[in-house]
C-alpha cells in the first residue's frame, strides 16, 4: 500500500517542516513534493499534515506514520544491503552534544549498533564549539551539532528557538545583574546569551560555569542563574524565564566529510537523518 519513495518524501516533509525546503534537499520542485504528499494521503486515507502560509506540521496520524516509516525503510535498506552482499564494516566517529545524548540518539546509536554489529562506533561528547575543531582536525567523521542560522557548515536538520531558562518561577531581579550560568567556551548558547543581554543594555554577571550540560542544569535549579537552552530540549524540571531580552534561533546540523558518499560514516549519517524528527524533543 505505501510506495518508500513516497515515505522517503514524506519523512524529509517533517524533516523540513516546509514542502519547499524537503523539494530542495531532495532536487524536487515543491510542486512534485506537494503532489506526493498528496498521493501518500490518499493511500492512507488520512491528512498528514496541518499546512498554513508559515508553518507545516504533522498531524496526529502524521506523527504516527513517522514511526511506521522509518521502519519500512530500515527494513528496505537491510534487505538492499543483504541482497548487495556488502555488510558494512569499519569504523565511524562520531561527536554529539550532551543534550543529544541524554535524549533519543542513544535508541538510535543501538539500533545501527544492532544493525550493522561489524562496525566500530566511536562517540565523542562535548560542546559544539569543540566537535568541530575535533572535525577540522580530521578526528572526527560526523558531529551532530548546533550552528547559528546562516552558517553554513552542515547539513540541517531542524530550527529551534533559544530560550533562557531555569527553575521553576524563576525572574531575575531586573535592578541587579543576571546571573548568568554558561558553557565554558566555545560555546554557541554562551555567545548568544551574552550578545542578547550586550544588545540591550542589559548588566550580567556569571554565577556559575560548566563544561557540561549536567552541571548547567544543577545550577541553575539551585538558584544560581539563568542559563540558555533551545526551547524543545530544556531539560527535565526546567522552565523559561521571562522579562529577559529575546534570543535567535538556533539550527541543529550534521556535518562531516562521513555525511555523504558511503560507507559506515554514510550509513550512519542517513540514520541520524531518517531519525530527525524523534530527535528534536528530549527523552
Amino acid at each position: 500500500m505505501l510506495d518508500t519513495a513516497l515515505l522517503r518524501t514524506f519523512m524529509e516533509v517533517a524533516r523540513a517542516q516546509g514542502f519547499t525546503e524537503a523539494g530542495r534537499r531532495l532536487g524536487l520542485r515543491q510542486s512534485t513534493v506537494s503532489q506526493q504528499i498528496g498521493r501518500l494521503e490518499d493511500a492512507v486515507g488520512r491528512r498528514l499534515f496541518v499546512r498554513d502560509t508559515h508553518t507545516v506540521r504533522l498531524t496526529a496520524d502524521g506523527e504516527a506514520l513517522v514511526e511506521f516509516a522509518r521502519g519500512m525503510l530500515e527494513l528496505e535498506e537491510r534487505a538492499r544491503q543483504h541482497f548487495a552482499g556488502a555488510d558494512l564494516r569499519g569504523r565511524v566517529r562520531l561527536g554529539a552534544g550532551e543534550d543529544f545524548v541524554i535524549s533519543h540518539l542513544s535508541d538510535v546509536l543501538a539500533a545501527f549498533v544492532r544493525r550493522h554489529p561489524a562496525v566500530d562506533l566511536e562517540l565523542t561528547v562535548g560542546l559544539s564549539g569543540f566537535l568541530y575543531q575535533k572535525l577540522d582536525a580530521g578526528e572526527l567523521d560526523l558531529v551532530l551539532a548546533k550552528r547559528r542560522p546562516g552558517d553554513t557548515l552542515g547539513r540541517p536538520l531542524w530550527r529551534d528557538r533559544f530560550v533562557w531558562a531555569g527553575r521553576e518561577g524563576e525572574v531575575p531581579d531586573p535592578a541587579k545583574p543576571v546571573p548568568l550560568v554558561l558553557y565554558t567556551p566555545p560555546s554557541i548558547s554562551r555567545s548568544v546569551a551574552l550578545e542578547a543581554l550586550e544588545r540591550h543594555g542589559r548588566p550580567w554577571r556569571i554565577a556559575c560555569v560548566s563544561g557540561s550540560l549536567s552541571g548547567l542544569r544543577a545550577a541553575a535549579l539551585a538558584g544560581l542563574g539563568v542559563t540558555v537552552q533551545p526551547r524543545a530540549m530544556l531539560p527535565s524540571g526546567m522552565a523559561e524565564v521571562p522579562h529577559l531580552p529575546p534570543l535567535v534561533d538556533v539550527e541543529f546540523v550534521l556535518a562531516g566529510p562521513g555525511a555523504t558518499g558511503r560507507g559506515p560514516a554514510a550509513a550512519l549519517a542517513q540514520a541520524i537523518v531518517d531519525s530527525a524528527v524523534r530527535l528534536q524533543g528530549a527523552a
